[in-house]
Formats: C-alpha cells, structure tokens, sequence
C-alpha cells in the first residue's frame, strides 16, 4: 500500500537525503564540492538523464525509505480527516437546530388541534434528514477518499463512508435532541458548544487515549466522536503493515495507532456498533421530549 501522505517539510534530513540519493544511481554525476545542491538536483533529474541512464526517478523515490512515511505525515492525515468529520458534523448539528426550534412551535398547535401524533412527527423528522445526510456523506466521502489516497479496495471505501454517514447521522440527530429537551434554540446551542469542547477535547486526538488521565478515561468511552475516530482509522490503517521510517518511531503503521492512539485494528465492528448505538440514543431522546415535554408558554 502506498500511504497516504509524502514528507510535507523540508529538514537537512531531507536535503542531505535527497542530495545522496542520485549520487547512488549509476550514471549521476556527483555534485562539486561547493556547488549549489538546488541548481544540482534540477540538473541531474531532467527528463534526458532518465533516458540516458534507463531509471525513472519517479519509481526510484516510490521505492526509497523517504517516500515510506513518516509519523508526522500520518498524523498531519489523521488529523485532517478528524478535523473535516468535526466540522462538518457540528454543522449538520447547528444547521438543523434552528429548522428544529421553529417547527416545534408549529407541532404545538397541530397536536393541540389533533392533526399530529408525537411519534409519527418525531419518525418523520428524523427519516427527513436521511437523503440528506446519504448525499453529503457520498460528496464528501468520493472528493476526500480519492484526495487523500487509501488504498482503493472496495471494503475500504464502504467502511469509509459508512463511518462518515453515521458521524453525520448522530451530530445531526445530536442537534435535534438538543432542541427537544431545552426550552429555547439558544439554550441549546449553548448546551450544544459545551459537549463539542468536550468531545473535541477528549476525543482522543488531541490527547491520545494512553495520556488521558485516569479520573477523565470514563468520558473517552462516551464520546461518540472518539469511536468516529477509531473506526475510520481502524479501518483504513489498522492492517497496514509499511514501516514508518522516522528518529522518533521505528515499526509498522498499525503499531504506531495502537501505541500512539490505542487503536486496535479489529475495532471496526464495535466502533460501528457504539456509533449506531449513539444514533438511536440521539434520536430517541428526541423522540422521547416531543412525546413528554412541552415547552409552550401559552
């Protein structure tokens, strides 16, 4: 597998490497001593030297340890990837409040008046934002799986944005139970932006899991975000094998989350099954304050 991320900074590592290695392919000529590497390197790498000496430089690089990876390079991905679900799914969260508040008003008076039943409005508003939440979830899912290069299997690409749907799913529905158990949009907002510092904080990306204090590790188990987490990376780098080439962590990629994040490789299944089990608490509590609660003050 070629993973998905090339060295994104510039050391004298890097320089020293890549002064080195065409000065081990035979047929380079070795750079003067006092030369300039840069004006070197473009010289030495043109289009006519690959056909001179027979190489192409492109499959040389592929095959060297430097295009290998390095944990910075994984984590720089990970963090993407953690930061758009983030992002995205607060948005579905807001986005969906206002549109919450505003019809709970007009459920009022349809119930009062008997044209409709609690559960079959609360069904209703939640099967709504499906279609929705499946486009966003195939848009997003094809630009940032091809962007960020996985390797392209079919099982992959189905975890991947079967992971991101139910991310979207639970923040949406997330933003509906909000609205139901407080009396106004705004208390729920601010209801909401105190559990997304929580979740973002305690998520285990920011603090990975292993240095999470004891007294805190009981809210990384209850943060639907964090189980996000582990499943999308579980599932695309958890069997990874490539070594990571790096002074600061030397073995595989699938040591490196486990040592690093925590993350099994076979946590795909349960990640899945907490998140859907999120999703129907979301939903169901939703449910449960359009039955039973009734902030009307008139």
């Amino acid at each position: 597998m070629i993973l998905p991320f090339q060295p994104l900074a510039m050391t004298f590592y890097n320089v020293n490497y890549y002064v080195d290695m065409p000065k081990g392919i035979s047929g380079i000529t070795p750079i003067p001593d006092g030369y300039n590497p840069a004006t070197w390197m473009l010289e030495v790498t043109t289009p006519a030297v690959e056909q001179r000496i027979g190489r192409d430089f492109a499959d040389i690089y592929r095959n060297s340890d430097q295009y290998r990876g390095t944990t910075k390079g994984l984590f720089m991905v990970m963090g993407a990837l953690y930061a758009s679900c983030l992002f995205l799914g607060v948005n579905n969260s807001s986005s969906v409040q206002p549109i919450v508040s505003i019809e709970r008003t007009v459920f009022y008076r349809e119930k009062a008046a008997g044209m409709y039943a609690p559960t079959a409005y609360a069904a209703a508003q939640g099967l709504v934002e499906i279609p929705y939440i499946a486009v966003q979830t195939i848009v997003f899912g094809l630009i940032t799986y091809l962007m960020i290069n996985f390797e392209r299997t079919v099982r992959k690409f189905f975890l991947y944005l079967l992971f991101m749907f139910l991310t979207f799913s639970y923040f949406t529905f997330y933003g509906m139970m909000a609205v139901g158990l407080t009396p106004t949009q705004q208390m729920a907002s601010v209801v909401s932006s105190a559990f997304y510092s929580l979740w973002n904080l305690l998520s285990g990306f920011l603090i990975p899991k292993p240095k999470i204090p004891g007294w805190w590790i009981w809210f990384y188990y209850i943060c639907p975000v964090a189980w996000t987490l582990k499943g999308i990376i579980s599932s695309q780098l958890g069997d990874v094998e490539t070594m990571i080439v790096d002074p600061a962590f030397q073995g595989t990629v699938q040591d490196y989350i486990k040592s690093q994040f925590g993350i099994d490789h076979d946590a795909v299944g349960v990640s899945a099954v907490v998140l859907i089990g999120f999703i129907v608490l979301f939903f169901g509590s939703f449910a449960f304050s359009v039955r039973f609660l009734n902030f009307q003050r008139r």
